[in-house]
C-alpha cells in the first residue's frame, strides 16, 4: 500500500485519517494538510511530540476519547472535502461510511486491516480474515460495500493484514445516506 500511496499522493493533497501513528508522520511529509483523529491520550501525546520534533505543522490533530465524538468530528466538514480518507482507528465501520461522502470524486478511501471486517479475495492468506461465506463483519460493513459498489478497488496484503483502497468515481450516483439514519443504525435502531 505504501508504494501505491507514494505514487498517488500530491503535495497539494488534503487528507483525513482516523487513527494516528507512523502514518501521520509519513503522510504529513508528503501532502499539504492532514486532519488526524486519535482516541488514545498517551498515543496522542506521543505523536504530537513527534510532529513537533520534526517541525510538521500541517496536521490538524484531534484527541477524541469519546467514541461518539471520535466518529462525529467530521460532521463539520463539507462533503467531498478530502483527496483521501484513511480509516485505521476506532469505529472503523462508522468512519468508513462517513469517509464515502468526505472523499472527492477521483479521490481514494483506504481501510486498513480490512480483512478483519470484509470478505477477503482468494489471494489473501492473512490470519483472522473473513471469507465469502462469513460475509462482512456486521451490518454497517454491508452498507459500506453497497455504497462503494462500482468503485475501483485495490486490495493489498502483506500476509499478516490487508488494506483496501477504493477510488471514488469522478461522476457518481452513489447513495447519500442520511447521517441521522446512520446514527440510528449505530445505536442499534432500525430506521
Amino acid at each position: 500500500m505504501v508504494e501505491i500511496l507514494e505514487s498517488w499522493l500530491k503535495p497539494s493533497d488534503r487528507g483525513i485519517e482516523w487513527g494516528s501513528g507512523r502514518s501521520t508522520i509519513w503522510l504529513a511529509k508528503r501532502i499539504g494538510s492532514l486532519v488526524s483523529v486519535e482516541h488514545n491520550p498517551v498515543w496522542y501525546r506521543r505523536i504530537s511530540a513527534e510532529l513537533k520534533a520534526r517541525g510538521l505543522q500541517n496536521v490538524e490533530y484531534h484527541l477524541c476519547e469519546d467514541a461518539h465524538e471520535y466518529s462525529r468530528l467530521t460532521d463539520n466538514f463539507s462533503s467531498e472535502a478530502f483527496d483521501f480518507c484513511f480509516v485505521d482507528g476506532e469505529a472503523r465501520d462508522h468512519c468508513a461510511l462517513k469517509a464515502i461522502s468526505l472523499v472527492k470524486p477521483g479521490g481514494i478511501l483506504i481501510v486498513d486491516n480490512c480483512n478483519w471486517y470484509l470478505p477477503t479475495p482468494k489471494h489473501s492468506f492473512s490470519p483472522f480474515s473473513r471469507n465469502a461465506e462469513q460475509g462482512p463483519y456486521i451490518g454497517k460493513w454491508n452498507l459500506f460495500l453497497d455504497d462503494v459498489r462500482g468503485w475501483r478497488q485495490v486490495w493489498t496484503t502483506n500476509g499478516v493484514t490487508d488494506s483496501g483502497l477504493w477510488i471514488k468515481p469522478a461522476a457518481t450516483d452513489e447513495p447519500r445516506r442520511d447521517l441521522e439514519m446512520l446514527e440510528q443504525f449505530s445505536a442499534g435502531h432500525q430506521p
